[in-house]
């Protein structure tokens, strides 16, 4: 059952330097608004939608799967930047993003998964440390937070 919503992402980053806070006196927060669907195939929300100018991704369509017992998420991105990344719950993966200057790999280490989706709509949050495999790097903390709800 493939349905229009209109997707509501919440982004929240921390920046860590050696488990730190950095403060880097911006603003990191963002949200951004979109049309997008919500599909549920066996026990897996897909949730689909374009990316906007808002957070950089624009021309990009993204597609988040979230196991629906909060095991794990995917968040594939397709266009002119391509990622894939993994999170799972206490479990660090490689993953792999291409930007316009060339292609990374960097860790992502689970952080907290919740996923309170129904066919119908809902919530869904993550957050997942990133890391470039290197002691002194600065650590990302970034929480998503989806809210699907039918239009009117």
């Amino acid at each position: 059952m493939k349905e229009d919503f209109i997707i509501r992402i919440k982004s929240r980053t921390e920046q860590f330097d050696h488990m730190q806070p950095v403060r880097t006196g911006e603003d990191d927060r963002i949200e951004i608004m979109t049309y997008g669907s919500l599909v549920k195939k066996g026990d897996t929300y897909y949730i689909t939608y374009k990316e906007t100018q808002t957070i950089g991704f624009e021309g990009c369509t993204t597609t988040i799967k979230i196991a629906a017992d909060g095991s794990r998420v995917a968040m594939l991105r397709f266009g002119p930047a391509n990622a894939q990344l993994i999170v799972e719950r206490d479990r660090r993966n490689i993953c792999y993003y291409e930007t316009e200057v060339g292609g990374l790999t960097l860790g992502v280490t689970g952080d907290g998964i919740e996923c309170a989706l129904s066919e119908k709509g809902g919530t869904a949050a993550f957050s997942y440390l990133l890391d470039a495999d290197d002691p002194i790097s600065i650590i990302n903390r970034n929480t998503l937070e989806i809210s699907v709800q039918k239009p009117n």
